[in-house]
């Protein structure tokens, strides 16, 4: 199937809607998770969790050309992957 057809732009639509909202999913988990002391922020699994969803929304927010969440969220990435690396560095 090309890509052009209108059968794969729903398929692509589709994956970027969904990978949109396990973005606002993880992000908004992570936050609650982080305020309910269930997870630190030191932890591994908070900078993994917020970083795939700053990942899949500024992903998201590329593909529809909505260039100011994209900045927003390649920062907030970069942030985490920052963390990630002193995590695993200590």
């Amino acid at each position: 199937m090309k890509s052009g057809t209108p059968l794969a732009r729903s398929r692509s639509s589709w994956l970027i809607e969904a990978l949109g909202w396990y973005g606002a999913a993880a992000v908004l988990a992570a936050y609650l998770l982080l305020s309910f002391n269930v997870l630190q922020p030191d932890q591994l699994s908070f900078q993994l969790l917020n970083g795939s969803g700053a990942l899949a929304l500024g992903f998201e927010a590329y593909r529809k050309k909505d260039y100011q969440p994209t900045a927003l969220n390649a920062i907030w990435l970069a942030i985490a992957v920052i963390a990630i690396i002193r995590i695993l560095t200590a």
